[in-house]
């Protein structure tokens, strides 16, 4: 099952975050297919950028997002964009 979720970088105490489509077995800092973004949640408001398209793309393809990744998404947009999408149809 691919799911999209975070994957930590950064140094101790200084995290930052890529926003990654990757098997559920993958380790969470390990392998990913695809990287969709970035979260740095040390910035004040946290810094977010995001590829919507890629976004769409894996979660019309049923990829299952974590529930860090469901509230980024949701902030953005992304979520009402989608119901939106599939039901326009």
């Amino acid at each position: 099952m691919v799911k999209l979720r975070l994957k930590r970088m950064g140094k101790k105490g200084a995290p930052f975050y890529r926003i990654v489509a990757a098997d559920s077995h993958f380790p969470r800092d390990g392998r990913f297919i695809e990287a969709i973004g970035t979260y740095d949640p040390t910035r004040h408001p946290s810094a977010i950028t995001l590829d919507t398209e890629l976004a769409i793309k894996w979660l019309k393809n049923g990829a299952q997002p974590s529930d860090t990744v469901r509230s980024i998404l949701s902030k953005e947009g992304v979520l009402k964009r989608l119901h939106e999408e599939k039901n326009a149809k």
